[in-house]
């Protein structure tokens, strides 16, 4: 027998047009309202009071002294406001030395720019020929053939000749007064006085280069290491540990009880600066928090009453609870501080709508016992290290060009090695270079013309097989006697004619500035590490442009096999 199913709608029923007593949302009985806030405990509290005057009192102490991961360097002066922490730490060595076949482009680029500078003087192109003969570039020959790569070689047949070696030139322009320019007339002195300082300062300002400054990358573990201090009381070092570029506050460790000297860089009143600010605290607002008005519509693009948790998920539900029950707790005053500084917060006086005043001290002086706890914005460290606001002179993003060098590390367990595989070196004329291409090409240019005379199919005894040229050994040794711990070092392999000829790396990355390639083992895992050295370019907050060269470190492929075997029979 068939059913039938009715629904009955509701409707509400206006009686009057106006919804003004709607809107007015009245309390019929405020003494319900009362019992139940008797009942909730909201009648006991004693901090009603809005906050209208805060009045802050801080110090901040400047930067002032770093120093590089080796402990037996100097520290050294630095400026936070010249520049920031990644130029000063990556940076390297870029112009060539004069007469050295490196950056053959960097040369080139600056005897280019000296023509430009000279043409626009009004004795133009007159000197040209003079300064061509006197600081020529290096002409092709059958040693540079042999060493430099097919594009150095190229390049120097077009520019030879062609451009002065800046290099040389400006090494000898910087000499007063200089001994090998060419003659220059009278007449042109003051113009080319005024060519030639604005050719030094292009050059000394177009590359961030280090000045007497040590290396802060370490070759045994592949980072970055370095210190800093300001002259704050008491005295901290902060030490970081980074390779991927990016650099922030959280990155630094406190170190108590040491120091780079930067106790004589005080300065009262100066360094540090003593800070007094009276703002108006401003509510800390977020997406998802509740309205504080009656008739307003919340932002629903957060939703925290849908957020799941279960019985056990603490942490998601704490937060919950502090954005929808303790939100409108939080305020915000603003405080401008130094880049580059340690900000201390001394004290913090709070006026309500009562007129009370509240001192809130540091979380330092602070007898709660919760508060050695309260890790927001404080560098880890000792267990006694001070709760400072450490404002990181550093950038928020740079331009990277493509590799110069590119080398991957990897484990060969079938040969029981390591290999640093450069897939990428900068050439003789400062271009990226693949090591492949050139490796095949050096091989074709090598081989004899006539093929070599066969054995007879009588069978030929080799020790080990040989591998590429751009695959570089890196031997399992023992540094210390009994230890079991073992590093990575450069090592050699044999050649075809029974020679043990080291492989001939081309990039840095492999040329460490200070001893041996020794890399720490646990550096090499076993998807690999690859590193990679590039140009970098920035502006710091002043405007001014900063290039230099930096590396970075990232996850390799995994593990490789490079055909190494010995006692081979063919």
């Amino acid at each position: 027998m068939p059913s039938i199913t009715t629904w009955s709608r509701l409707e509400p029923n206006v009686r009057g047009a106006s919804q003004s007593e709607t809107l007015q949302a009245r309390i019929y009985d405020p003494l319900w309202l009362l019992a139940r806030q008797w009942q909730l405990g909201e009648l006991q509290g004693d901090d009603n009071g809005t906050p209208v005057s805060a009045r802050l009192r801080a110090e901040c102490a400047e930067l002032t002294r770093y120093r590089p991961y080796d402990l037996a360097a100097k520290p050294v002066k630095f400026d936070p406001k010249q520049v920031p922490l990644e130029t000063l730490v990556e940076r390297e060595a870029v112009h060539p030395k004069p007469g050295t076949l490196v950056r053959l482009r960097v040369a080139v680029e600056a005897g280019q720019q000296f023509l430009r500078l000279m043409a626009r003087t009004p004795f133009g192109t007159k000197y040209h020929q003079g300064f061509l003969a006197a600081f020529p570039l290096a002409a092709r020959s059958a040693a540079l053939a042999a060493d430099a790569d097919a594009e150095a070689v190229r390049f120097l047949d077009v520019m030879s000749g062609r451009v002065p070696d800046g290099v040389s030139l400006y090494t000898e322009l910087k000499k007063t007064p200089p001994s090998t320019v060419p003659a220059i007339d009278p007449s042109d002195g003051e113009a080319f006085t005024a060519t030639k300082d604005a050719f030094i300062r292009w050059y000394d300002t177009l590359f961030s280069e280090p000045s007497g400054q040590a290396e802060a990358w370490s070759s045994q573990r592949m980072e970055y290491a370095f210190s800093v201090e300001a002259p704050t009381s008491p005295q901290r070092v902060l030490t970081s540990e980074y390779y991927e570029g990016d650099l922030d506050w959280y990155d630094f460790d406190v170190k108590m009880g040491e120091t780079l000297g930067a106790e004589a860089d005080h300065q009262p009143g100066v360094n540090p600066l003593p800070i007094t600010r009276t703002t108006i605290p401003a509510p800390a607002t977020y997406r998802g928090m509740p309205a504080s008005r009656w008739w307003e519509f919340e932002d629903a693009s957060v939703d925290f009453g849908a957020v799941e948790a279960e019985p056990d998920d603490l942490a998601r539900m704490l937060l919950v609870d502090f954005a929808i029950t303790y939100g409108n707790d939080w305020f915000v005053i603003p405080v401008d501080v130094p880049v580059g500084s340690i900000c201390k917060i001394n004290s913090l006086v709070i006026t309500d709508t009562f007129g009370v005043r509240t001192l809130v001290p540091s979380i330092d002086q602070s007898a709660h016992p919760a508060s050695r706890h309260w890790r927001m914005f404080r560098n880890s460290g000792n267990a006694d290290t001070p709760t400072n606001l450490f404002l990181a002179p550093t950038l928020k993003r740079t331009m990277e060009s493509k590799p110069l060098d590119e080398v991957l590390f990897l484990r060969d367990e079938m040969a029981n090695l390591a290999w640093g595989v450069e897939r990428i070196a900068e050439g003789v004329s400062g271009r990226p270079l693949n090591r492949r291409e050139d490796d095949l090409a050096r091989q074709r240019r090598d081989q004899p013309a006539t093929p070599a005379p066969s054995n007879d199919g009588a069978l030929r005894w080799r020790l080990s097989t040989e591998v590429p040229a751009y695959w570089i050994p890196l031997i399992p040794v023992q540094i210390q006697p009994g230890q079991k711990s073992i590093r990575f070092r450069r090592g050699a392999t044999m050649r075809q004619d029974g020679t043990l000829k080291p492989q001939p790396a081309l990039s840095q990355i492999l040329k460490p500035s200070v001893g041996p390639l020794d890399i720490f083992e646990e550096e090499i895992q076993r998807e690999g590490t690859c590193v990679t050295r590039s140009f970098q370019y920035a502006r710091w907050f002043d405007g001014n442009p900063l290039l230099w060269i930096g590396r970075r470190k990232r996850v390799g492929r995994g593990e490789g096999s490079s055909g190494l075997r010995f006692d081979v029979a063919e």
